[in-house]
């Protein structure tokens, strides 16, 4: 091809291609307020603009993007796909910005931010507690959204921030995810102080010639699964509940056993007369992770989060 068609081809595409000073990037703060929201009432409600000029902006925002970007879902809306692969690009340039203008250093003990966290089962029913009552007490304004279970769309919650951290045992491998292990727990085999057979060490063989108790392995990253992840360890499985303290319930009224985390079961031996014993098997600890998606590292409130939840949850 001639050098002077590849050069006019050139020029016709630079004249075509939007260009950044054409494009009014207010528009930004709109649409990343809609992804939140996804709502134009409440958009514009916390934009502090009128209902019509946010829905005008969203219109000229399908035209920037040449897409539909929202469509109306129920009483809502409901962002596209492209809209979703928009989000946490523009999301991630919009705290870059802010975070340099004057006064954006983020001030805990005004701060009405939301958080939502998803602290997994079991480990919810001692972190959870303890990251309320600690946030209540230095930020009292911020208001903490609580999940207890991942499910088969968290990396995409994570990505979009619908979720903004994971405490659990899964480590999100992607690498635009950051995982931090924070302790490591230990694991036992629980089972009744009137089990017939269980008082002294026990060998692997052993622990499956009992019949268990697990949490549902059904349920995405179930808490028993990496115990039970072949046919032979899952024929011995007798009960499937859905958490774990229900599994420990039924352990301590029959002759099954539960792997379980030493201090879990340490706070319900005594009422339920359970016994711990080592679990003889390679995996016998679990490691907590801090987990949240890389876009949204930058910014100063995330990154304040951060640092709490790793302070109140390293042990």
């Amino acid at each position: 091809m001639p050098v002077e068609k590849i050069e006019r081809q050139a020029r016709q595409l630079e004249v075509t291609k939007p260009q950044l000073r054409m494009v009014d990037l207010n528009l930004l703060t709109v649409f990343d307020a809609v992804m939140q929201e996804q709502n134009i009432t409440r958009a514009a409600h916390m934009l502090g603009m009128s209902q019509p000029a946010v829905s005008n902006a969203v219109a000229r925002l399908k035209v920037m993007f040449n897409d539909e970007l929202f469509v109306r879902y129920g009483r809502g809306i409901q962002p596209t796909a492209r809209a979703y692969q928009l989000f946490g690009s523009v999301r991630q340039a919009l705290q870059l910005v802010q975070n340099e203008l004057p006064g954006s250093e983020f001030e805990p003990i005004s701060s009405e931010r939301v958080f939502n966290l998803c602290v997994c089962s079991p480990l919810d029913n001692f972190l959870t507690s303890l990251i309320f009552n600690r946030v209540r007490e230095i930020a009292p304004n911020i208001h903490l959204v609580f999940k207890s279970s991942l499910n088969k769309n968290t990396e995409h919650q994570l990505r979009y921030q619908e979720i903004e951290f994971v405490l659990g045992y899964e480590e999100f491998r992607r690498p635009e995810f950051s995982c931090t292990p924070l302790f490591k727990d230990e694991m036992v085999l629980v089972a009744s102080r009137k089990h017939p057979r269980l008082s002294g060490p026990l060998k692997e063989s052993d622990v499956y010639k009992e019949e268990h108790a697990v949490v549902s392995l059904d349920r995405y990253a179930s808490f028993s699964q990496p115990w039970y992840d072949t046919a032979d360890k899952q024929a011995c499985i007798a009960y499937q509940g859905m958490a774990l303290t229900s599994v420990l319930n039924v352990v301590s009224q029959t002759q099954m056993v539960a792997v379980a985390p030493r201090w879990l079961a340490e706070e319900f031996s005594e009422s339920l007369d359970l016994q711990l014993l080592p679990l003889p098997l390679k995996l016998n600890s679990r490691t907590c992770y801090l987990s949240w998606h890389e876009a949204a590292g930058r910014d100063k409130g995330h990154q304040w989060m951060e640092e709490l939840l790793a302070s109140i949850c390293l042990r």
